[in-house]
């Protein structure tokens, strides 16, 4: 039974039809453990809380970041160098006394994550790179665990619930591999609105809900795909694949694969500064060729003039559009990676001259000198 406190804490959902006290039991008596507290964790954990689920784990080894601040709503100003974890346990217990919370400053790896995910009921997925992701999903199966995956790109979301022991699909289903690493541009290169996050982590915790109370349709074989731009959604159906290595009729991942903690860098190259290419720029076009593999919206909005417009996953077909030799090839992204990853396509390609990395790609040089001109 729910104690006074408790009645009028959670009112509103006392009152609702096919939740009431019921549907708070259960809420109480459950668990979700968010790997993440950052831009989808952020408002799934706040909602989560207030909802009164009875205990959360936050796993996160970061400390608040500046950027952070744009779309992680958990943090403050003040909260700039902070562990994560621990400024998500003062603001989540400032939030609802009632409930516990967990934290782990950690990072989910092979080791860690059975002892951790064993002990909830529910994996919430607030991850932002493919290594993490895909052991949230390869651990929640071998657990029996329903993973809420929240995934966000730019202006784009996307929402679902992977449980094959509940008759859907798992990850894998869809995606049985990780991308190659730099061929997917971070939050941090693509950008992301700040407010997509907030959208898409509170359909996350939803979801959440849904489970632990058993009440509604979780999107068990549906995914959800929001556009914020357009403000559209979209809903595709998802099915089980029998040969999925994970999930499928005859599994062949028996084991959690030994994942690194983030996507392998692309192999290191040499590099040039701002300030070198400054004054090359100096010098006249003539003395470089400079590669910008950049998609072509991030282009529209800044770009050098000089430059060759190719992105990254056009250019094992189009490297031809590039000049012969001898002149030095300096190759830049928003912040150095893809820009890496593109070196090193092009020298396996056979590609011959000097090719350069630019350190820290456009943001460096918007940091130094401004818009180029």
């Amino acid at each position: 039974m729910l104690n006074a406190e408790e009645t009028r804490r959670y009112a509103r959902h006392l009152s609702l039809p096919g939740f009431g006290g019921a549907g708070q039991e259960r809420l109480r008596a459950g668990s979700v453990l968010c790997i993440g507290s950052g831009g989808l964790g952020s408002p799934a954990l706040m909602y989560l809380a207030a909802a009164g689920v009875g205990r959360l784990g936050v796993v996160d080894a970061d400390e608040v970041d500046e950027s952070n601040l744009q779309r992680q709503v958990l943090f403050g100003t003040g909260d700039i160098g902070r562990p994560k974890v621990e400024v998500a346990a003062e603001r989540l217990r400032a939030l609802n006394p009632l409930i516990r919370i967990e934290p782990y400053r950690v990072r989910l790896t092979r080791d860690t994550a059975e002892a951790l995910v064993g002990g909830y009921d529910i994996l919430l997925d607030g991850t932002d790179n493919f290594p993490t992701r895909y052991l949230c999903n390869d651990v929640a199966v071998r657990l029996r665990k329903p993973n809420v995956h929240g995934a966000i790109h730019r202006f784009e979301g996307q929402v679902s619930v992977f449980a094959p022991h509940l008759g859907g699909p798992c990850y894998r289903c869809l995606f049985p591999e990780p991308p190659p690493p730099g061929t997917v541009p971070s939050c941090a290169e693509g950008g992301v609105l700040g407010v997509l996050p907030g959208l898409v982590g509170t359909l996350q915790a939803t979801e959440a809900i849904k489970l632990l109370a058993g009440l509604g349709s979780p999107l068990v074989g549906r995914l959800l795909h929001v556009d914020a731009w357009t403000m559209r959604h979209r809903e595709i159906r998802l099915r089980r694949d029998p040969a999925c290595a994970l999930c499928g009729d005859t599994p062949t991942l028996t084991e959690l694969p030994d994942y690194p903690l983030t996507c392998a860098p692309a192999p290191v190259v040499p590099e040039i500064s701002v300030a070198e290419l400054a004054v090359r720029r100096a010098r006249g076009i003539g003395d470089y060729t400079l590669l910008d593999v950049r998609e072509p919206d991030e282009v529209a909005a800044v770009r050098f003039p000089e430059s060759i417009a190719i992105p990254l996953g056009e250019l094992a077909g189009r490297r031809h559009e590039l000049p012969a030799a001898p002149r030095p090839l300096i190759v830049h992204c928003k912040a150095g990676g893809r820009s890496a990853r593109a070196i090193a396509l092009l020298a396996e390609s056979g590609v011959p001259g000097k090719m350069f990395n630019l350190t820290g790609g456009l943001d460096a040089w918007l940091a130094a000198h401004g818009p180029p001109a």
